[in-house]
């Protein structure tokens, strides 16, 4: 059986000044159906533009310049418009990083609610209202009812990301991609949407694939990561291995500047990873990691490093591991 989705050698640019820019690099990722998988990288690595790549939803200066996006192994870059639209939302829902600014702050949250319910099921009404409330008690929103007609601004941060997420689930989808969804939130909010979140999962069998740039919000949750850098997948491996054997030198760096409980800083302060993200109008030669990596080698300014298979459950794009990679990674 093919996954339930399967990106293949995606690229995406954007135009700037009269060029395309590459953002999103020959990535391939997969999910299986009821997976709770993470994409991992500091902001710019290309998460959300891989994201929105998915669903069709790049802006007028963004195209994709290759690559394949299988839904049950229909490629979603070959559907029309109107084919689109019916997966968007339905197969496949997003929500985004700032309710705030997606919501309507004009309209009420179950008119928004609503309007999801009748694009996705043909419910109108009465019907759509109480299909409404239902959705906002599945994503364990208080007194239901009366939160049908509040305003975005009358809700919490916790509560206004649960109504997008009920909107999201509108559609019922099979998978639902949530880009950086707990970002705008404190501490104790955030653990309460990542446990709604695991529990949809369980509940419904819903594939999520979890987009941030903090590991600690992956750690408890993902089963799978991959991690992110100057538009390229560097490194792919069960959460398990990610957090034990790290083997790129930027997963270890991501992994260093978590603070730990109980953990005193050191007098030069928190650990940090050296430098800027690559930019993508003007990357390095060879590896985009080199400039700041604390473990260069003679060739990583010379010659870009394919992504390889180091074990069962591991990738990682680094030259380091080369002695011990057991092939080439190709399109997974």
């Amino acid at each position: 059986m093919p996954p339930l989705l399967a990106i293949r050698d995606l690229s995406v640019a954007f135009s700037s000044r009269g060029a395309w820019i590459p953002v999103v690099r020959d990535v391939s990722l997969s999910i299986e159906a009821g997976e709770f998988a993470g994409l991992v990288g500091e902001s710019g690595a290309g998460k959300s533009a891989a994201a929105l790549a998915i669903l069709g939803l790049l802006p007028e200066n963004g195209k994709v310049l290759g690559g394949r996006v299988e839904l049950d192994g229909r490629d979603l870059l070959s559907l029309s418009s109107a084919e689109m639209r019916r997966v968007r939302g339905g197969r496949v829902a997003m929500i985004f990083q700032e309710p705030m600014t997606a919501l309507n702050p004009v309209f009420t949250v179950g008119f928004q609610i609503s309007e999801s319910v009748r694009a996705h099921q043909r419910l109108h009404g009465r019907s759509a209202r109480r299909e409404a409330e239902r959705l906002l008690d599945l994503v364990a929103i208080p007194a239901a009812s009366q939160r049908l007609d509040a305003y975005p601004h009358q809700l919490s941060g916790g509560q206004r990301q649960r109504v997008m997420i009920a909107m999201a689930l509108a559609g019922n989808p099979d998978l639902l991609i949530a880009d950086e969804p707990t970002t705008a939130l404190d501490v104790t909010v955030q653990a309460q949407i990542l446990e709604l979140l695991e529990e949809l999962r369980r509940q419904l069998n819903l594939a999520i694939l979890l987009i941030t740039h903090d590991l600690a919000v992956v750690a408890e949750r993902c089963t799978r990561i991959a991690v992110m850098y100057a538009g390229q997948i560097v490194e792919r491996a069960s959460s398990k291995k990610i957090f034990k054997s790290p083997a790129h030198p930027y997963t270890r760096g991501l992994l260093a500047v978590v603070p730990r409980l109980g953990q005193r800083p050191k007098a030069a302060g928190l650990p940090t990873i050296p430098g800027q993200v690559a930019d993508p109008r003007r990357l390095p030669s060879g590896c985009a990691f080199h400039p700041r990596c604390e473990a260069v080698l003679e060739a990583c300014d010379r010659t870009e490093p394919a992504l390889y298979r180091l074990g069962s459950d591991q990738t990682a794009r680094c030259f380091l591991h080369l002695p011990d990679a057991q092939e080439r990674e190709t399109g997974q």
